[in-house]
């Protein structure tokens, strides 16, 4: 069999190049191939100085995200099948800065992923001669779906209010946040409300709703962010109206 695909896959790096540009590769059609062995072809076979970033090719990792003829995705889960009649134009993920070719910079998601302090927050340390910290189904599927995300930044490459205010703190770290926040163990819901509840957290959102529109793996962090919102106006009104009513 010897179709091929056509590729457009744009090409920067910053030592030699004066801005992005396209290059168009033909690769050979397979069924079940998908975008990232597209990729992986043209870096074996065609051009080993074409950058990307992958590792799982299972979509757990979440480093393969790209944007495919417009649309944030995961290499490893876009079938060349779906795009067998036309170009497949690759590009590295919206609203980032490009480090090289389909490499963006991930510092600024990392610095407000770190903000939000997405991991266990407690009082006090349990001695552990007192055993686990025991939890119930029904409080593991409150976070549970929260807890999916594999930080693949599909959702930031979608979100509008990402692409125009770089201060927002966006999807999946707000997400993670009220992973969090929903889980019984941890104790950290005020202490990340100076992030979470302020103008550039949740309440910069604006719901569109592409986040959870284009996320692998169903976290849905536009639901996520609508909670937060409710829990943190809640909160408000309890520490305004009632002494000692905020927990």
């Amino acid at each position: 069999m010897n179709e091929t695909i056509a590729l457009e896959v744009l090409r920067y790096n910053p030592d030699t190049d004066r801005e992005p540009h396209f290059q168009r590769y033909a690769v050979p059609y397979r069924d079940e191939w998908v975008v990232l062995d597209a990729l992986t072809h043209i870096k074996d076979q065609l051009d080993a100085t074409l950058c990307f970033r992958w590792s799982c090719h299972m979509a757990v990792c979440g480093s393969c995200g790209v944007m495919i003829n417009g649309e944030p995705k995961l290499g490893c889960h876009a079938f060349l099948r779906d795009y067998r009649n036309g170009v497949v134009r690759v590009e590295p993920l919206d609203h980032f800065p490009i480090e090289r070719d389909l490499v963006i910079v991930m510092d600024d998601f990392m610095a407000k992923l770190s903000s939000v302090e997405p991991y266990l927050l407690v009082d006090a340390a349990k001695p552990l001669g007192e055993g686990e910290h025991l939890q119930t189904p029904a409080e593991l599927n409150l976070f549970k779906q929260y807890a999916q995300c594999i930080n693949c930044l599909l959702c930031y490459a979608a979100c509008p209010q990402y692409g125009l205010n770089e201060g927002f703190v966006g999807p999946a770290a707000l997400a993670l946040a009220h992973r969090y926040n929903l889980d019984s163990r941890d104790t950290g819901k005020d202490r990340r409300a100076e992030v979470v509840a302020s103008n550039e957290g949740v309440w910069e959102c604006s719901f569109v709703g592409a986040c959870s529109a284009v996320c692998p793996k169903g976290v849905d962090p536009a639901a996520a962010i609508q909670q937060t919102k409710v829990s943190a106006s809640l909160d408000w009104f309890k520490a305004f109206l009632l002494p000692g009513g905020r927990k």
